[in-house]
C-alpha cells in the first residue's frame, strides 16, 4: 500500500535522509527505530506532505505523492499524529474531531458514525466531548490527536513517539489502542523511542541511523538482534 524509495530529505547542508527505502502492506504496522537524529521524524513528515524530498519517491497504492501537498495527501488516504500533540486548546474535544472530519464535511452520517466510533475506542474522550481540549492531561491529549486523525479516515496512520512523555500506565493504554486499530486493518507506520512496546505490536522493523536503514527485518528478528545497541549508535550489518 505504501512504497518509499530512495527517499533524500535535506536541510540545507545537512543530508537527514540518505535515500531510504522502505514499504507497508495493508493491514501491516511497520515501526520506525533508531537514536535522536536518526532521521526518523524527517521521514514521516516527508510521507505527509509537510516536507519536500530531495530525490526519491513516495507512493500510496501506486499513486506518485512525493510533490503532493500536505492536504491532498490527507485526502488520498494518509493521516498524521505528530510527536508535538497539538490540539486546538480553545475548542471542545469534540470540535477537535470536527475538524478533523473536514475533508469528509459533507457526509454528515459518516462523521457522524466515526465520531461514535471515536468515542467508543476512547471513551475518556466520551466523558469529556464538551471540554476544552486544552484542559487535557497529556495522555487525553494524545488519544485525542490519534481520534482526530482517524477521523479523516486514512488508509495509513503516520504515528510519531505516540508515547513521548507519558506515565507507564497511559503508554499501555496507547499501545493497547494501536493494537486495535491495527487489527481494524489499518496500516500503521510509528516512529517509537520505547522498543519493546513499538516490536510490540509491529509486524516489521527498520532501525536507521544517520539518515539511512542500519537494518530491517521481522519484529521478532530485531528484538532478537544481540547487536541492536550496535546498530543505534554505529554498526550495520
Amino acid at each position: 500500500m505504501l512504497e518509499v524509495s530512495e527517499l533524500a530529505v535535506r536541510y540545507g547542508a545537512i543530508n537527514a535522509v540518505r535515500g531510504i527505502s522502505l514499504s507497508a502492506a495493508k493491514g501491516e504496522l511497520i515501526t520506525l527505530l533508531g537514536a535522536n537524529g536518526a532521521g526518523k521524524t524527517s521521514t514521516l513528515m516527508c510521507i505527509a506532505g509537510a516536507l519536500k524530498a530531495t530525490s526519491g519517491s513516495v507512493r500510496l497504492d501506486g499513486e506518485d505523492l512525493t510533490s503532493a501537498k500536505p492536504e491532498t495527501v490527507v485526502r488520498r488516504g494518509i493521516a498524521t499524529v505528530p510527536e508535538t500533540r497539538d490540539v486546538f486548546p480553545d475548542l471542545t474535544v469534540d470540535e477537535n474531531l470536527t475538524l478533523g472530519s473536514y475533508i469528509r464535511r459533507s457526509d454528515a452520517a459518516g462523521v457522524a458514525e466515526d465520531r461514535a466510533r471515536m468515542f467508543e475506542l476512547f471513551p475518556r474522550l466520551a466523558e469529556r466531548a464538551a471540554q476544552p481540549a486544552g484542559t487535557l492531561s497529556g495522555g487525553e491529549q494524545q488519544m485525542l490527536v490519534i481520534a482526530r486523525a482517524m477521523m479523516s479516515r486514512p488508509k495509513v496512520l503516520l504515528l510519531d513517539e505516540p508515547s513521548l512523555g507519558l506515565a507507564p500506565v497511559i503508554v499501555d493504554q496507547i499501545f493497547a489502542m494501536i493494537a486495535t486499530l491495527k487489527a481494524s486493518g489499518l496500516t500503521i507506520v510509528l516512529v517509537e523511542q520505547n522498543v519493546a512496546k513499538a516490536l510490540s505490536v509491529a509486524d516489521r522493523a527498520y532501525v536507521m541511523r544517520l539518515g539511512r536503514i542500519a537494518a530491517s527485518g521481522t519484529a521478532d528478528e530485531i528484538g532478537a538482534a544481540t547487536d541492536l545497541g550496535a546498530l543505534y549508535l554505529g554498526g550495520e550489518r
